[in-house]
This record gives C-alpha cells, structure tokens and sequence, in this order.
C-alpha cells in the first residue's frame, strides 16, 4: 500500500493497527508563518487520518513502514497459513 503524504515530518506520522483496520494519522503543517496572508494552499494544513480494512489473510503483524518523497510505503505481507492453502 502507498498513501501520498506530500510536506507532512515522518516523526508525525503514526501509523496502527487494530482489528484488522489501519488507522494512518499525521499532520502536515503549513509552510508558511503565522502572519501570512493565503489566498490559495493545495496542501491543507492540520491533523487528518485514513483508515484501510484489511483481510484475514493478511499479516498485519509484519507491517514494515518506510517514508521517501512524500509516499509513505506500507508493504502487507500475506500471512503464511493463507500462502500455504492458496499453494495447495
């Protein structure tokens, strides 16, 4: 999985799961001071989250997350019980 984060600081990122959903949060700040007028920002600034829901026959405990350019990378490895039925 891929989710497009462009301007957001990998330490704000956290990413969970719970019950087979991925929770995603983080938080991008503006890129400009506090006493700056915007007329026009293609990045929001703030808090925002995104859920997937997973299979069961996904290994959600083998979640490996990596941050380059704006994409943040969550390769979900297919549990070995279901890789071992599918190959039957």
């Amino acid at each position: 999985m891929e989710l497009d984060l462009p301007g957001v600081d990998p330490e704000s990122i956290d990413p969970d799961v719970e019950r087979n959903v991925l929770t995603v949060k983080a938080e991008r700040k503006p890129a400009y001071g506090d006493n700056t007028d915007t007329v026009i920002s293609e990045r929001p600034a703030g808090t925002f989250s995104r859920q997937l829901f997973l299979g069961d026959t996904l290994d959600t405990e083998r979640i490996e997350a990596s941050y380059e350019a704006g994409v943040l990378k969550l390769p979900i490895p297919v549990a070995e019980q279901a890789s071992l039925e599918r190959s039957r």
